[in-house]
């Protein structure tokens, strides 16, 4: 089920990834805060990695989680998210 390995990081205002802190992919992945079934395939693992099914769209992934992150207060207006998938051996 959770197949794939994604990188979650905050891009600061010059241009440095720092992953972000479990707690914050762990509040996004539930689901009462995002009320949206294709995140329910979401592990939280550790700081910066988040593991997924393959029915997860990344992108998709990436804008709902930055929304929510902003909504929370996490990225300041600067800040971007990035969600890079990771090779599995």
């Amino acid at each position: 089920m959770y197949a794939r390995k994604l990188q979650i990081e905050r891009v600061d205002g010059v241009g440095q990834h720092h992953a972000c802190p479990i707690h914050w992919i762990d509040n996004f992945a539930m689901r009462n805060f995002t009320n949206d079934a294709i995140f329910d395939d979401t592990l939280p693992v550790r700081d910066g990695v988040l593991e997924v099914g393959y029915r997860v769209p990344v992108k998709e992934l990436r804008d709902a989680m930055e929304d929510w992150f902003r909504r929370k207060g996490y990225l300041q207006p600067q800040e971007t998210l990035s969600v890079t998938e990771l090779a599995t051996p």
